[in-house]
């Protein structure tokens, strides 16, 4: 009955990586591991999910390097996946890790996709509404556990749109330490008011305090970062409400 369990499982599973394989615009490897029974599997039911790949590209210019992913247990409606729709009936939770590259980190920041995503932050100044977009941003990984950035920002204030760039050096927040800002400087433009970076370093702080992160149909709260010399790891927790477009 096992062996029959697991031609089961190594059949959902090949089918799911091929589902996968067909969103992805590019995939150097992919393995999934069903983790399920006939029974369930009628029911598109499963006690979870593995995932794992490396070189996986989406959205043309957004990649990752390498993703390890583990759902808890999954239901499904059944008939959406028959042509080819995953609908969840319940979210799932899971934990992931994954590890990015300087080089695609820059690339994914220049992406219509990722640059959709990125807000504008209105800020409270003395009761007046400061907006502040980010226009240009690069990121360095040095080593040390620190991540150089840098970018440019319109600032719009009392009618008036000006642009900053500047350079930051931060560590960001992991198991033992909280986020820290080691360094900012204004390159060009006419500098930023104490008042601005005061309102701003508010918004960052009530932004790195939320218990989640929401984006496309996820909850997403990173766990733990490790920043080494031209790479990033991180342990991401996720909700998923729904399996996102790629």
């Amino acid at each position: 009955m096992q062996d029959e369990q697991r031609l089961e499982e190594q059949a959902v599973s090949k089918a799911a990586e091929m589902q996968l394989s067909s969103q992805l615009d590019q995939a150097e490897k992919i393995n999934v591991d069903v983790q399920t029974d006939l029974w369930k599997l009628i029911q598109g039911q499963a006690d979870g999910v593995s995932f794992s790949g490396k070189g996986l590209v989406v959205q043309k210019d957004v990649r990752l390097e390498e993703l390890v992913l583990q759902t808890d247990k999954i239901d499904i409606n059944l008939l959406s996946a028959i042509f080819g729709e995953i609908e969840l009936n319940k979210p799932v939770k899971s934990i992931a890790r994954v590890v990015l590259k300087e080089a695609d980190i820059n690339r994914a920041l220049t992406s219509n996709y990722i640059r959709s995503k990125i807000p504008t932050f209105d800020l409270n100044v003395d009761g007046e509404i400061v907006s502040l977009k980010p226009q240009e941003i690069q990121i360095f990984l040095p080593g040390d556990g620190k991540i150089k950035c840098n970018g440019t920002v319109s600032i719009h204030e009392k009618g008036n749109t000006n642009e900053l760039s500047f350079m930051a050096m931060v560590r960001p927040r992991t198991q033992t330490q909280p986020i820290m800002l080691e360094s900012f400087t204004c390159t060009e433009g006419n500098g930023i008011s104490l008042e601005i970076v005061t309102a701003l370093m508010q918004k960052i702080k009530e932004l790195v305090n939320l218990p989640y992160i929401k984006l496309d149909g996820m909850a997403l709260q990173i766990k733990n970062m490790e920043v080494q010399k031209e790479s990033i790891k991180t342990w991401v927790e996720a909700y998923i409400k729904q399996i996102p477009k790629m």
